[in-house]
């Protein structure tokens, strides 16, 4: 039996109500129609953000018990010494994830991953033709797939964390940008990023995130410059450190920032102006090789393919 307040009946609801008005905007006359469309459209927008959390929610309570037994094995199982635990911190703050336990979770997953491979090495470890019989290699191959489940969630974190990396590089220029402007408002520092912060939420939500804290460390703490070095910690660009450097210098001796921010985001559009046109200048020799092996021999094929079949009817 299906609930009223079940997700399936909100969500049938919402497309009926968008076909009611829909229908209606084809049928009724123009300023009926013109109505009707917008109090459909401002329902319909209204709902959905509603909409969303639940089912953000929802998917949160079906992840918690999932994370928790990640956590819990991970604290019960130590892996690693104490520096490669700060490194691994390290990173996983840099894609993102600054839970208390997130260390504790990763290493779970990785024990996880680790055993599941290991498994498919011993069931499939006998199926190998020749040596598959032989203790010795089933027990090398169970070793081996190990070791490689115990590194994929590392080499997938440094994937997040590149991606994560390119993402607010791309839109760091902007913020700075905006930051000028703010202070150029009379905003403090700190209401600055806040707002700067608010601005980016909706096209880069990572620099946004960063950028929220770094404002509560701002507003809260009293040593600014340590807000600020953990802002190039977390992300670990050169150019946030270079925002960092300029940033504290100019509250170390009392010098006007906004000159300093217009240039660091003229370097910052050069430098990705630079790469670009870098990627543009290796296109040739990469596609080099693809014309060789697609293109050319199937223009060949075209260009002498009637003449060979001529040939082969001449002779015969």
């Amino acid at each position: 039996m299906i609930h009223i307040d079940s997700p399936v009946v909100r969500d049938l609801a919402l497309v009926l109500l968008l076909c009611g008005g829909l229908l209606l905007a084809l049928i009724w006359p123009r300023g009926s129609r013109r109505r009707i469309a917008h109090r459909t459209r401002r329902t319909v927008l209204r709902a959905m953000p509603q909409q969303l959390s639940r089912n953000e929610d929802q998917a949160a309570g079906l992840l918690q018990p999932l994370l928790r037994s990640f956590a819990s094995l991970g604290e019960h199982v130590p892996v690693g010494g104490q520096a490669q635990r700060n490194e691994l911190r390290a990173q996983l703050v840099r894609a993102g994830f600054r839970e208390r336990r997130a260390i504790s979770m990763m290493i779970g997953l990785k024990l996880l991953v680790g055993a599941l491979l290991a498994l498919a090495a011993i069931v499939a470890g006998p199926y190998v033709p020749r040596i598959g019989e032989y203790f010795v290699f089933r027990a090398l191959m169970m070793g081996a797939s190990f070791i490689v489940g115990m590194i994929l969630p590392e080499i997938a974190l440094g994937v997040l964390v590149s991606r994560r990396q390119r993402t607010i590089s791309s839109y760091l220029p902007d913020a700075l940008d905006l930051l000028v402007i703010c202070t150029n408002a009379g905003n403090s520092l700190a209401v600055g990023v806040k707002r700067v912060a608010r601005e980016l939420r909706t096209i880069c939500p990572p620099l946004a995130d960063e950028f929220t804290v770094t404002g509560d460390e701002l507003q809260i703490g009293s040593d600014s410059a340590l807000a600020l070095r953990n802002l190039s910690d977390r992300i670990g660009l050169p150019s946030v450190r270079a925002l960092v450097s300029t940033l504290i210098q100019s509250q170390q001796y009392g010098t006007p920032i906004t000159h300093s921010l217009r240039m660091l985001s003229r370097a910052e559009r050069t430098a990705q102006m630079m790469a670009l046109e870098e990627k543009a200048a290796k296109l040739a020799t990469k596609m080099t090789m693809p014309m060789m092996l697609f293109i050319l021999p199937t223009v060949g094929l075209i260009a002498a393919g009637p003449a060979v079949i001529r040939l082969i009817a001449v002779f015969k």
